[in-house]
């Protein structure tokens, strides 16, 4: 009587590559709603909302010959150059194209 509601059935088994696919699709599936909960703005260098800095911020002018780089330094000399940079680009909207123009005015961290 193998049909009968009394007969038990076999723990369900998942081979290793079984297993592996269901770790890789729930995987995926914590990624895609993580992506779609945080934007582009959970990314390094998405454009969130740059208008309302934290913070003090003060403003400079690009001088001719001024890079990106010697502004940062200027701006903080004890900290990382690298990461000085990259606040610069994220105050002022400039993740797409970080050149500097003189005349330009920036917004740079306190």
């Amino acid at each position: 009587m193998p049909d009968s509601p009394s007969a038990e059935r076999a723990p369900l088994r998942l081979t290793r590559r079984g297993r592996t696919v269901l770790v890789a699709f729930a995987a995926a599936v914590t990624l895609a709603a993580l992506w779609v909960d945080g934007g582009t703005g959970a990314f390094a260098g998405g454009r969130a909302d740059h208008r309302a800095p934290s913070g003090h911020v003060r403003t400079a002018v690009v001088e001719p010959g001024e890079t990106l780089w010697g502004i940062a330094t200027a701006c903080d000399p004890g900290a990382d150059p690298r990461v000085t940079v990259q606040r610069i680009i994220d105050l002022n909207g400039m993740g797409g194209d970080p050149t500097v123009q003189p005349g330009q005015r920036l917004l740079l961290p306190g």
